[in-house]
């Protein structure tokens, strides 16, 4: 007796019955169209409003998060500050982020995730045209660390919110699209200030008016869609333990992220390698990022993401001791950056993916902020750290802090599924 296509079955009974189709059927053609109607029918059930409306509103923030960064830096060198200088005002904003973690998950509760959002936006272009006003070094500082706290409510909410709409089926499809956008609007933004470099009378006023682009979508966003004041009761101090593995995926990003736009120039130009190549290392890093995100979640839904994370943590381990090697090939080099950065970058997606998929309601919005947080740490350590092993050690100390940080990461996946299954 033929058995009839998925079409002529339910979504209940396809899910239902998925694996006694696999033994039943000899053709793995008829099981992949069921895998892909599958997703179809999850992508199908994806509010897609919410989604549009929140990729637009977070990217448009990653474009002006983009732009003040160089602007920064750039404004700070013309005014003859040194990289210590320089360095401060940008942990700032790493402390900002970790120290406004604690805070988001009772926030929500109170004003809800729209309008805590649009609070944070609100904040972020105040105090961004604000340094359009002062030349003080500390109340630039000060400024950033708002910055930071606002960049750190925005991340937190964003990142919960869009894993609380996401399918389970396409979770990493769906968080891949989000981190995907994010990362292209920061990436345009260094090329917006250089666009706009000197052709502007008060460039972070315009900086600020950016953010503001931001509120429109984010007030199309369900306000209901995350967890309301009676869901407030789940502590960072409650999850933490229960995320090692995902806290320990968000710093090595974090701190692969910060060393890679800072120190990899670096690092290729004391190997020899050209100025202009050395510079534009970084950037092929995050092409890799950017450009693979989406293929390596559609691999976490299908082989399972626990699997896929902890292959993406070794072929990271497996990489980084080639740095040395590939500076002389140029071939290797490049194509040793693009596989460094799509595999580093799936460690934190696969992170964000492992939030959804192990936390709901109020306890999802503290992890997030617990990965957050993480990333604050990271970032704000990590740089000055290995600055000075590569000062003291010689500049290898850049792939071995990455290297130790990512097997930290390994170790934390194994003694995660050891407990588990203890």
């Amino acid at each position: 007796m033929r058995i009839g296509t998925p079409r002529s079955l339910t979504t209940d009974d396809l899910i239902y019955h998925k694996f006694n189709f696999a033994i039943i059927l000899p053709s793995h053609n008829r099981i992949a169209r069921l895998d892909r109607y599958l997703l179809l029918r999850a992508m199908k059930n994806l509010p897609w409003r919410d989604f549009s409306a929140l990729v637009i509103s977070i990217g448009i923030v990653g474009l002006g998060l983009g732009a003040t960064i160089p602007l920064t830096a750039l404004a700070l060198d013309m005014r003859g500050a040194g990289t210590q200088v320089i360095g401060l005002v940008t942990a700032a904003s790493a402390l900002g982020i970790l120290g406004v973690a604690p805070f988001v998950t009772g926030w929500v509760a109170r004003f809800g995730p729209r309008h805590t959002m649009m609070g944070a936006v609100w904040a972020a272009a105040a105090v961004t045209a604000a340094m359009q006003a002062t030349a003080d070094v500390w109340l630039w500082c000060a400024l950033r660390l708002v910055f930071g706290a606002a960049m750190g409510v925005l991340f937190t909410i964003g990142e919960a919110w869009v894993n609380r709409i996401a399918p389970d089926q396409s979770r990493g499809r769906v968080v891949a699209l989000y981190t995907t956008s994010f990362t292209l609007f920061q990436l345009a933004g260094p090329a917006l200030v250089a666009l706009l470099n000197g052709r502007l009378a008060w460039p972070f006023a315009a900086c600020g008016l950016l953010f503001i682009a931001a509120l429109p979508g984010l007030m199309l966003l369900n306000g209901t869609r995350l967890p309301a004041e009676e869901e407030a009761h789940a502590r960072w101090q409650d999850v933490l333990p229960k995320m090692p593995m995902i806290a320990m995926g968000a710093a090595f990003f974090a701190l692969f992220d910060t060393l890679i736009l800072s120190l990899l120039p670096v690092y290729a130009l004391r190997q020899g390698m050209a100025t202009q190549l050395a510079l534009i290392s970084a950037t092929v890093v995050l092409v890799g990022d950017t450009a693979l995100q989406f293929a390596m979640g559609a691999l976490a839904d299908r082989y399972g993401r626990f699997r896929v994370h902890v292959g993406c943590g070794i072929a990271v381990c497996l990489l980084l001791p080639l740095l040395p090697l590939a500076a002389g090939i140029p071939w290797l080099w490049w194509t040793l950056l693009l596989a460094l950065g799509a595999a580093a970058g799936a460690i934190y997606m696969l992170a964000l993916v492992a939030c959804g998929e192990r936390f709901n309601g109020a306890a999802l919005t503290s992890a997030s902020a617990v990965v957050n947080a993480s990333w604050g740490i990271a970032s704000a350590a990590g740089p000055l750290a290995t600055g000075a092993l590569m000062q003291g050690a010689g500049i290898h100390a850049l792939p071995a802090v990455l290297f130790g940080v990512c097997a930290l990461f390994l170790v934390s996946a194994w003694w995660e599924r050891r407990a588990a299954c203890a």
